[in-house]
């Protein structure tokens, strides 16, 4: 059976830390991949997942039409537009080289499947540094974002309240009360009628959108504005059998294959 190619872009970071031991000290640098869980979710399902971290993006994610369209969808996932706007050719050495955020416009506008999962460098991301506000990948989502930190820090937790119908291919399968989740990023969703709030945080959390779905072009556009591993999705919600099967929906969504 021909898989489905997925892109995920994004979702890794290094650490820096400073060691303090009496009169000594040292420094110590950690590398973290934070979609281990989605990696895993994806094993053996319709979808063969290409996994891009935020550092080799940088140079590595295509810079033209024909290489974005080698896959069906592209998740960006925790990583800011600055990742993918400053090359080092153009950093460095001050060359032009092709605005990829327009190329990802462009692929959704032609049939491609864009998914923006949260993060605190997803949307507007903490002290606003993610930057994807009035950006040609903002205008493929079916939400805005805001100028200034987009950050809904929850740390009692919440349940997603679902608002779309039942019978919606993204919830296939899934049933019972959702985990806690315990934050997401704040955004403000399109007053078009093909966007579609799946989901949304309580009432007392302000009722912000967590999920949804809309059309670009020939394409597809989703957002999911929490987490997709820890923090703000913690581990009971990936242990849950229904953390597998909405990636799974929403990408067989997404790329129209359900």
């Amino acid at each position: 059976m021909t898989k489905t190619k997925v892109l995920l872009v994004g979702e890794s970071w290094m650490s820096s830390a400073t060691h303090y031991k009496g009169f000594d000290q040292f420094g110590s640098v950690t590398f973290h991949l934070g979609a281990e869980p989605l990696v895993a979710a994806l094993k053996d399902s319709p979808f063969e997942l290409t996994y891009l971290p935020a550092h080799e993006a940088v140079d590595r994610l295509p810079f033209t039409l024909e290489g974005l369209s080698e896959f069906k969808a592209i998740i960006l996932s925790d990583i800011g537009a600055n990742s993918l706007l400053l090359h080092p050719d153009v950093w460095l050495h001050g060359r032009p080289v092709p605005n990829r955020l327009k190329l990802l416009r462009d692929w959704t506008k032609a049939g491609g499947g864009l998914i923006m999962m949260g993060g605190y460098l997803s949307f507007q991301g903490i002290d606003g540094k993610a930057r994807w506000r009035g950006t040609a990948v903002e205008d493929a989502l079916p939400v805005t974002c805001l100028p200034y930190d987009d950050r809904l820090e929850i740390p009692e937790g919440f349940r997603a309240e679902i608002t779309g119908p039942e019978d919606h291919p993204v919830f296939a399968g899934i049933d019972g009360e959702w985990p806690l989740l315990l934050g997401a990023n704040e955004v403000i969703v399109r007053d078009r009628a093909d966007v579609e709030v799946l989901a949304r945080l309580p009432a007392k959390e302000g009722g912000h959108p967590l999920l949804v779905t809309g059309r670009y072009g020939q394409g597809r556009t989703a957002v999911w504005t929490s987490d997709i591993g820890p923090h703000w999705l913690p581990t009971p919600f990936v242990e849950w059998p229904g953390y597998a099967r909405l990636w799974k929906n929403l990408l067989g969504w997404a790329t129209s294959t359900l």
